[in-house]
């Protein structure tokens, strides 16, 4: 959710911000600027434009901008409408340039205060305050001295760069609740919201801390933590980040994504599975202590993750044994709590970085959990950093905004989890040797789901002049069929609601019509029968029926399309069963000509409330 770079270089920096931006698109943006001026200049050239990145570099074709040091931004509204006069950069009295990821809910104080100051206003964001306060915080200070002060007076949360005219080499950085990046290059230094943003042009990279504030020249970097005093920070190399962000022979992020599955699933479970089953330590060193004393689990997610912890509580008090509660982080961080005693706390997020996920995260810290333990795809965010114990799922960059491979290896880590936890509360060594079979047998099965693409393609084709579908699942199976209906309203934008099956009669029966398609999931478990007869309930009302499963028998008289998929365990198939919803949403998006990888008003990573 928003994207921001910066550079201060020897070189021309330009090309460079662009590139960064370029490398954001997929958190989601809606205008997008930037700010650039040389060693030796006394002026800051801005260019700012509304819609995509290209729009910018159409404008920097006609009106080049040449500079050593600048920052750059692409914005996703919160407040104001997406116009040029609202995207970042905001500058005050064009002396201080910034740029703004995050919310500050002070603003409008802020901004009554500042009026009173004599400052004017030329936007609607809640942003441009941030600009005035730190101009009338300088005085003779320096920005950072400047921005130290500034930061003291913002609520809310924020990831911002900033220049001043008058320390033409110097951009400077600071967070609180939205994440920032530095990148150590030669003859130059780089910050950014995204470390992808900076792949290109080093390998090497430092993450600021809750409340750091860092100083970037071409030469040196300097760090301050929330008490400013001046700190160091890990150096982290990492090699290779950008091999993996392009689509390669595919039309879109998210088809190669999807098509992905399999190997990443097959790399994860070649790392992490031993010929003795799932070892505790891949959670922690400290883990094989920590799960001998759990009774109980948390689990806190939003989205696509949340929806992988509702498919958890099958797992973890069916084979394991334990309470599970599963919650929606933005809900359960504004409500009084009680907390069993030797509660595992478990948190969910694609890149470790979802505000709600992380502010239940550091509610937990004191709350009387027994321990943290974060499901995360990017080993240095926040949430891996924070949390006692990780699961790192191994996804590599998820570029697309609808998630798929992060989710089903989501999977894999929370069944790893219940395995390990099950060990020390009753699951037999039988029932966990059988699993691990199947486990191991998953990425074959994949591939043939993989295969069904032809017949999902013909299947989409009903769905083209559609506005609405319901989806339908029982068991195990109804997140699966939630994720379905999230995923075919984020990147078609049809409408669409999942049900329990046996449900269905309570209320949503009523929407039942030759134009209302209903996707059922039924593989062969011991729910086939009940969703048989909700699905006779849907034919008998003119309803089209579009059923996935593992035999067609039972179904010939009552679906409109089935598609058979491989016959699997029952614990297993919510993984399989994924893959198809997937493909349909996609084909579906393709058919409508939605633009899938960057689907409108969405966010890739919500760092914002």
């Amino acid at each position: 959710m928003c994207g921001i770079i910066g550079v201060a270089s020897e070189e021309q920096v330009t090309d460079k911000l662009i590139n960064g931006l370029l490398r954001q698109e997929y958190r989601g943006y809606d205008s997008s600027g930037l700010a650039v001026f040389g060693k030796d200049s006394n002026q800051v050239q801005v260019i700012k434009r509304a819609g995509k990145v290209s729009e910018l570099q159409n404008a920097i074709q006609a009106i080049p901008m040449r500079g050593n040091t600048g920052i750059a931004h692409t914005r996703w509204a919160t407040h104001g409408v997406p116009t040029e006069a609202n995207a970042h950069p905001h500058h005050s009295k064009g002396e201080v340039y910034v740029v703004h990821n995050g919310i500050i809910e002070n603003h409008q104080e802020l901004r009554t205060t500042l009026k009173a100051l004599g400052y004017d206003f030329e936007s609607d964001t809640d942003t441009e305050v941030i600009a005035h306060l730190i101009h009338a915080k300088l005085n003779k200070k320096s920005l950072a001295e400047a921005m130290k002060e500034a930061v003291k007076d913002l609520e809310g949360t924020y990831a911002l760069g900033a220049i001043h005219i008058k320390e033409p080499q110097i951009v400077v950085a600071a967070r609180r609740g939205s994440p920032l990046v530095l990148g150590l290059g030669t003859g130059e230094n780089l910050m950014a919201s995204d470390q992808l943003a900076l792949a290109d042009y080093t390998d090497r990279f430092i993450f600021l801390e809750e409340g750091d504030l860092a100083e970037i020249t071409p030469q040196t970097t300097r760090l301050w933590d929330k008490t400013d005093q001046e700190v160091e920070r890990p150096v982290v190399v990492e090699k290779a980040l950008g091999e993996t962000i392009e689509k390669g022979k595919y039309r879109h992020f998210m088809l190669k994504e999807i098509f992905e599955q399999p190997e990443k699933i097959k790399s994860l479970l070649e790392s992490q599975l031993t010929e003795h089953g799932v070892p505790q330590e891949i959670f922690g060193p400290i883990a094989p202590e920590i799960f001998k004393q759990v009774e109980a689990v948390q689990i806190i997610a939003c989205g696509t993750s949340y929806h992988a912890g509702l498919v958890a509580r099958h797992w973890l008090e069916g084979l394991a044994g334990l309470p599970c509660s599963v919650e929606v982080a933005s809900e359960f961080r504004y409500r009084n709590k009680v907390v069993a005693p030797n509660t595992l706390f478990v948190s969910i997020s694609q890149s470790g970085e979802t505000a709600d996920t992380l502010a239940c995260l550091r509610f937990s810290k004191d709350s009387g959990y027994l321990a943290r333990l974060g499901i995360c795809n990017v080993p240095t965010s926040s949430l891996a950093r924070e949390s006692d114990l990780v699961f790192l799922t191994k996804a590599g960059p998820e570029i697309g905004v609808a998630s798929t491979k992060a989710f089903t290896t989501q999977l894999i880590g929370l069944l790893m989890l219940t395995l390990a936890l099950g060990r020390n509360h009753g699951l037999s060594a039988i029932a966990e040797n059988s699993i691990n079979e199947s486990l191991r047998a998953l990425p074959e099965s994949l591939e043939d789901s993989m295969a069904l693409e032809p017949l999902i393609i013909k299947m989409a084709e009903a769905f083209d002049q559609k506005e609405h579908a319901l989806f339908l699942g029982r068991g195990i199976q109804y997140p699966i069929a939630m994720e379905g209906a999230l995923k075919l309203k984020e990147i078609s934008y049809i409408h669409a609601e999942a049900y329990p099956a046996g449900e269905l009669k309570h209320g949503p029966i009523a929407l039942i019509d030759s134009e209302m398609p209903v996707i059922a999931v039924a593989p062969n478990d011991d729910l086939l029968e009940k969703v048989k007869s909700n699905l006779q309930e849907v034919k008998a009302r003119g309803g089209e029926l579009f059923v996935f499963g593992h035999s067609h028998e039972g179904h010939q008289d009552t679906v409109t399309q089935f598609i058979e998929l491989p016959e699997i365990p029952e614990l297993i198939a919510p993984i399989i069963y994924t893959i198809p919803l997937q493909l349909l949403a996609y084909h579906v998006a393709i058919l409508k000509g939605t633009d899938i990888d960057q689907p409108r008003n969405l966010a890739k990573s919500v760092t914002v409330e």
